[in-house]
């Protein structure tokens, strides 16, 4: 409409009430405008675009200024996780699925070697690590708080995954700070040395390049020399991480909203893009990582520069190839809550913008909706390997940015203690688990297997994840699968030119 003002806000949270995150207008405030009605675009942080025609301008414009007001709330504590109370979940109900300690019980093969500790208890020594963390038995609290410093962000190599079949391990943690005059630390060292006791060397997967690596150095960070770490291999295989990856899902974006129907217009586009590109990458290195212990016998320690985004995909991924255990529903959903929410991803910092806003780039990356597309292609190449279907991965990947749970909130363990995250939220794994929801989020044609699943790489492998992309076209006004319900793509105001929606709700679910 000409003469219609067009603001576009930014969707944070679906359920019954549609709340948003940024608002643009053509209007100054206070500004009268000519015209009998007005349009409000929605571009949703999930990929749908909602329309909303207003009558009356000044309406329009009012609505438009409450939903920017609300939209920008900065406390955690009044996001609508907070207050959210569905009639069939309670606070009492357990939060979570898994814990350091439960982990730790359930893998009687480790207690010889290794141990529980608690050194993190207060969050002093790592705040991104939960209290709790598996670690050689042979190193006492003080090596590791050493070692902690020798470490970006304190955090130190810990045991992520134990495999049954020949007692290798996988270890994470960050890079090394061993700066421009090449410091060392013993403890560091020793730690390692006493991974890999018994057995002839151990490798170390680096998610950058040689280069990179060597840069980080510069600025005080560095990687694990061979003189110093000499049973150890480094292997370094580069994953684009931040910025890079934000821009190429909103260029991917960008490309699945052409309307053009021009095919090599649409091909060049998502090329350009690089996602795919980015899902091969991850998908091999976890390859990798999985050869290393599977197939060659070896134990692995995982870091790029932070530990906190590309270590944890290919450690997730490694374990989704190796473990049948983390195949099933429940054990997919219990290998994200320990890999991701406990070993301290900051989806708060990560998820707080999609490929829709125009907001200046920040730390926002889609590293958890990059795992969810490489498990949507183990899926697709293996549709009776996971227990799981793909409803759940499309779930999981609206959740993370948009959620009425507390799963993905804040940033770290300690964050979510300190806010009462899991005191006054719920838990959307614990939710997905519940029998009425169970079947439908598990995959009918599962059969369990022992053996690791492998697979392809190449190029003509990988696809296109229609079933989360397609939701870009503006003209489409199906209801994603596994969003939880059916949900309108558009609004239109009745006669009174009013939004028909509960004024407790719009005050309180609509956060940042």
């Amino acid at each position: 409409m000409s003469n219609s003002v067009i603001p576009q806000i930014f969707l944070t949270s679906v359920e019954n009430l549609l709340a948003y995150s940024g608002l643009f207008s053509n209007a100054r405030r206070g500004e009268r405008i000519s015209g009998s009605s007005g349009t409000i675009i929605i571009k949703c942080k999930d990929l749908r675009v909602l329309q909303l025609d207003i009558p009356g301008m000044e309406q329009c414009l009012n609505i438009a200024h409450s939903i920017e007001t609300l939209s920008c709330l900065d406390r955690v504590s009044e996001m609508y996780p907070f207050f959210y109370r569905p009639s069939d979940l309670s606070l009492q109900d357990q939060w979570g699925l898994s814990s350091p300690e439960k982990h730790y019980s359930q893998m009687k093969e480790l207690h010889d070697r290794w141990r529980l500790s608690a050194v993190n208890r207060d969050y002093s020594v790592c705040p991104s690590y939960p209290p709790a963390v598996i670690v050689p038995k042979s190193t006492d609290d003080e090596v590791l708080k050493k070692v902690a410093k020798f470490r970006q962000g304190g955090r130190f190599p810990v045991l992520c995954y134990y495999h049954r079949k020949n007692g290798m391990i996988i270890m994470r943690s960050s890079q090394p700070l061993t700066g421009a005059n090449r410091k060392r630390c013993r403890e560091d060292e020793q730690l390692l040395q006493a991974v890999i006791e018994g057995s002839d060397k151990g490798y170390i997967i680096d998610t950058r390049s040689s280069q990179q690596a060597q840069q980080a150095r510069m600025t005080g960070g560095g990687f694990e020399s061979k003189s110093s770490y000499s049973h150890w291999k480094r292997l370094h295989r580069q994953m684009e991480r931040g910025k890079a990856l934000q821009e190429s899902l909103i260029k991917l974006v960008e490309a699945c909203g052409d309307t053009s129907h021009n095919m090599d217009r649409w091909l060049s586009k998502l090329e350009n893009s690089k996602w795919l590109s980015h899902v091969q990458t991850a998908l091999s290195t976890a390859g990798l990582l999985a050869e290393c212990v599977e197939r060659d016998g070896h134990s692995v320690l995982v870091h790029g520069s932070e530990g906190t985004d590309s270590t944890l995909l290919i450690s997730t991924l490694a374990q989704l190839i190796m473990d049948p255990r983390c195949r099933t529903l429940e054990g997919f959903l219990a290998l994200l809550e320990r890999e991701w929410i406990q070993a301290g991803h900051p989806f708060q910092q990560r998820c707080a913008h999609f490929a829709y806003s125009h907001a200046r780039l920040q730390l926002e990356s889609p590293v958890f909706l990059l795992l969810l597309d490489c498990v949507w292609q183990v899926l697709r190449q293996f549709p009776l390997a996971l227990g799981f279907s793909e409803a759940l991965l499309l779930r999981l990947a609206t959740e993370a940015y948009a959620s009425n749970y507390g799963t993905f909130l804040c940033n770290s363990h300690q964050e979510r203690c300190s806010l009462g995250v899991m005191k006054n939220t719920h838990c959307l794994f614990s939710a997905l688990l519940r029998p009425e929801k169970r079947d439908y989020y598990s995959n009918p044609l599962y059969e369990p297997t022992e053996l690791a699943i492998w697979p392809s790489v190449h190029p003509q492998s990988l696809q296109l994840w229609r079933g989360f992309f397609s939701e870009v076209d503006p003209t489409s006004s199906s209801p994603r699968r596994g969003s939880g319900g059916n949900k309108e793509h558009g609004h239109r105001v009745g006669e009174a030119g009013t939004l028909k929606l509960k004024p407790f709700l719009w005050t309180l679910s609509l956060n940042m």
